[in-house]
């Protein structure tokens, strides 16, 4: 039943990372919380989803490449800066307010992460206006080498604290910041995911000894989630330029208010 469990979730990961651009483990370690539980596996959970982000993110860019949506000039700068801020968010994470006993901890300032995550998507759904959700245009975009890098590393530093993908943040702040487009802003975001999370996945393992826990459980968490998660992220990465976005955005708020609330109520393990 375990392995159904996780192989469902993958699923899960990999559809809502390919649709949204975001890795997928804003929706696998809630679901491992809602499931196994939380507290001292917390840094486990975010080990074996850096791993599972990576095989997430490379299915979703190659249908974003053959939809023509990357911006190459723009990964350029986004690839460096959020490799260096994912160490400095691994590193951070690793720290003594997270470690030991205090690691639930981690877990809701994830549940916080998660909050702004459905109010953001919520804003978007109810916006009035047309804007930059659905244009195609990129025209307007704003070719700012400081703010790509600026966002770059944001990016990073929040995927190495909480273990993400990094997707949640890079795509509304290169709306933001960028004014790019959303189906851009997404596939770029897979693209800079994908070196990104490898990273994180190898810094957060290796030091996963410091929290008294085993990468080979990690490892072995990862192999069973990523056959489907690849699976998901080919699917959800198509379906992002075809798709109305009403309903997915709908049903992950009420995953994400769902979720923050068991997280930001998870205590000390034990």
């Amino acid at each position: 039943m375990e392995y159904l469990i996780l192989a469902g979730i993958g699923i899960l990961m990999g559809l809502f990372g390919g649709l949204l651009g975001i890795g997928g483990s804003i929706v696998m370690i809630p679901s491992l919380v809602l499931v196994f539980g939380g507290g001292e596996k917390q840094h486990l959970y975010q080990a074996s989803a850096m791993i599972c982000n990576f095989f997430v993110a490379g299915a979703a860019t190659i249908a974003h490449k053959k939809a023509d949506m990357l911006m190459p000039e723009i990964i350029r700068l986004l690839i460096p800066s959020s490799l260096i801020g994912v160490v400095l968010g691994v590193m951070l994470s690793n720290c003594a307010l997270f470690s030991g006993t205090r690691s639930y901890l981690l877990t809701r300032t994830f549940g916080v992460f998660t909050i702004y995550v459905a109010v953001y998507n919520a804003v978007r759904l109810f916006k009035t206006s047309t804007g930059m959700a659905d244009s195609l245009d990129i025209s307007g975009v704003r070719r700012s080498g400081p703010l790509t890098v600026l966002t770059g590393l944001l990016t990073g530093v929040t995927a190495g604290l909480l273990g993400l993908g990094g997707g949640s943040v890079c795509v509304p702040i290169q709306q933001v910041l960028l004014k790019m487009p959303l189906r851009n802003a997404i596939s770029n975001s897979a693209a800079t995911i994908i070196l990104m999370s490898i990273t994180g996945a190898v810094v957060k393992n290796a030091t996963l000894a410091q929290q008294g826990l085993s990468a080979a459980a990690s490892l072995s968490t990862a192999a069973i989630i990523i056959p489907t998660a690849i699976i998901g992220g080919f699917t959800g990465a198509r379906l992002v330029h075809v798709l109305p976005k009403t309903i997915v955005r709908t049903v992950f708020i009420l995953l994400m208010l769902l979720v923050s609330y068991k997280m930001l109520t998870a205590g000390p393990p034990g």
